[in-house]
């Protein structure tokens, strides 16, 4: 006879074989926000899977009584939560015409008409924040002095780069005055989106709820006025994300509510933003102390740019050749995931391995854990982008999109993001890391203790 166990019978107990609740409240936060903080949530969950389960366990976290699910088996099944998101939260029939809608502006044959705009964007910003010969107009927080010598750091400039181009190509935000407004009503927003849920005034949860409504308002007041230019035919169906999403009804004719696609435009905006300025930061990271690396990346990206005419901008068919380029980022990704996992809610009660877990608990799956499984991945705390070469890593082993339907929508978009960016850089410049063991940790996204300092090295290459 099969045992099922049932977490909800032993919620009055500290401890026991399946897992802690740990304290009243708090439950086990402080642990898992301070493993995230040191840029080893794994080991959070590694300890716990070797103390109680290695498949899944129960804790307690963010004040939720939680079930860790752990490794490759069920990356298919668990997907980002964010609680004030439409596509995120939506189920069945809604959660499937809300991605499609997406999709038809995010998918491959629709980002093709992006590339130019993207390497325009990108170009410029290299140019103005990266440049030390042209960058009279770079803010003084971007750069360090690092002994006697004025550096740049990595993260900063990054964050400009990332931000900027989302809203220019998913609302046509190109005002820097306005988008640096943006920008500092989503630091507010980043900093409470893994907190304790404490909605009183003077926490950090209360600050970024009241940042994301700020957001939510000004993303109205342009909904509002561009709904209004397409009735009149002062904008295109085709500019941006918002007017899409504004003059494309589903098959059943049915458009999204005003309310939904703000939701779904702020969620794509962090998404496009946060977690990719991580990835592009991680990056350079790796290519720094990777000096073997970098010139493998170096000569295919020097190749692609000695195909071109003198000036000519890059084409969807030139991304699909940086296919060494991309196993770098790949690699990248799953030895340092931006995000250190997924949150999702039971629905229903649902049995894995042997337990029932409650309707209503709140369930996390590591990605990191996952991408680190020696069962998958030989070797798997060095660095060896071979591994995806050819059919690459077994199904929902490496997820760093996410797994399953609900994949993270984006993660086109982040691939042609950052390959963009990686050829304009490697083009003009090599670094040194000046910090070389700089931590890294979750907060909530990857991100440098201090920034990444580098040398740039400018080089004498020119297309």
């Amino acid at each position: 006879m099969t045992v099922v166990h049932t977490f909800t019978q032993l919620h009055d107990e500290p401890i026991d074989h399946n897992g802690s609740l740990g304290w009243p409240l708090i439950g086990e936060t402080p642990d898992f926000l301070r493993a995230g903080q040191n840029g080893e949530p794994h080991k959070f969950i590694r300890e716990r899977m070797d103390k109680h389960d290695s498949r899944v366990f129960k804790t307690s976290l963010l004040g939720e009584p939680m079930a860790v699910f752990c490794g490759q088996e069920t990356s298919s099944c668990l997907a980002t939560r964010i609680s004030w998101s439409p596509l995120v939260t939506a189920t069945g029939d809604e959660a499937k015409r809300m991605r499609r809608m997406l999709m038809t502006f995010l998918n491959p044959d629709a980002l093709r008409s992006y590339v130019e705009r993207m390497e325009i964007v990108t170009q410029q910003h290299i140019s103005t924040h990266w440049d030390g010969s042209r960058t009279k107009s770079l803010l003084y927080y971007n750069r360090v002095n690092y002994k006697g010598k004025e550096e740049v750091r990595v993260f900063p400039i990054v964050k400009l780069y990332t931000f900027e181009l989302a809203c220019r190509l998913f609302t046509s935000i190109d005002d820097p005055s306005h988008i640096s407004k943006l920008a500092a009503q989503f630091n507010v927003f980043l900093k409470g989106v893994i907190d304790l849920p404490i909605n009183l005034p003077g926490t950090t949860f209360y600050h970024a709820m009241r940042a994301a409504n700020a957001i939510r308002e000004e993303l109205q007041v342009i909904a509002t006025q561009r709904r209004v230019d397409l009735e009149e035919k002062k904008a295109s169906p085709k500019q941006d994300l918002l007017s899409h999403l504004l003059a494309t009804a589903d098959a059943s004719g049915k458009f999204l509510t005003e309310m939904e696609i703000i939701d779904n435009i702020l969620l794509l905006l962090f998404a496009g933003h946060d977690t990719t300025r991580s990835a592009i930061t991680l990056l350079m990271r790796y290519l720094g102390d990777l000096p073997q690396v970098y010139e493998k990346v170096l000569k295919e990206q020097i190749d692609i740019a000695m195909s071109k005419e003198p000036g000519e901008l890059l084409q969807w068919e030139d991304i699909q050749k940086m296919r060494y380029s991309w196993s770098v980022v790949s690699e990248v990704m799953r030895l340092s995931p931006p995000a250190s996992g997924a949150f999702r809610e039971a629905l229903t009660d649902i049995t894995y391995a042997g337990y029932t877990i409650p309707r209503g608990w709140k369930l996390y799956w590591s990605t990191g854990s996952t991408q680190r499984d020696q069962t998958f991945f030989q070797n798997p705390e060095e660095f060896d982008a071979s591994r995806f070469e050819g059919a690459g890593p077994t199904s929902y082993s490496y997820v760093p999109f996410g797994g399953g339907p609900r994949m993270c929508p984006g993660q086109e978009f982040a691939r042609l993001q950052i390959l963009v960016f990686l050829h304009n850089m490697v083009k003009r410049f090599r670094w040194d890391l000046l910090i070389p063991d700089e931590n890294f940790g979750y907060n909530p996204m990857l991100a440098p203790s201090k920034g990444l300092p580098i040398r740039l090295r400018p080089h004498k290459f020119e297309a």
